[in-house]
């Protein structure tokens, strides 16, 4: 962690403005992908885990700030790790179907069963 001191505006002042360093990764859940830092909210596809279960994710690519770590031999050891935070409903979609001149209509309604994730940490390994 890294500590800057800077000075206000006003009065002239010092305060303490922590600096920490950033880590980014791309992973993967339920066929899509995701670019993902720590302390994010995500809603994905619905994980087999409880709500407050931490789950590891399959990581893509991970670097942090200075962009270390972008080969594919260092992702090996890369973990991206979240906790499940609940278990929800995605919105109603309507699916209308139609064939003109013959009378047919069908109207469904889907929701999807999604998970709600917070990213706790990321680590380059």
């Amino acid at each position: 962690m890294i500590f800057l001191f800077a000075a206000r505006k006003r009065g002239g002042r010092f305060f303490a403005l922590k600096l920490e360093k950033h880590m980014y990764a791309i992973i993967e859940t339920g066929g899509k992908q995701y670019w993902v830092k720590p302390g994010q909210d995500l809603q994905v596809e619905k994980l087999d885990a409880e709500a407050g279960a931490n789950v590891e994710l399959k990581v893509l690519w991970a670097a942090d700030e200075e962009g270390t770590s972008a080969d594919t031999k260092a992702n090996k050891n890369a973990k991206v790790t979240a906790q499940v935070v609940k278990h929800l409903r995605g919105p109603k979609i309507l699916v209308f179907k139609r064939r003109p001149k013959k009378g047919y209509e069908r109207t469904r309604g889907h929701r999807q069963d999604l998970t709600q994730i917070k990213i706790t940490d990321i680590t380059l390994g």
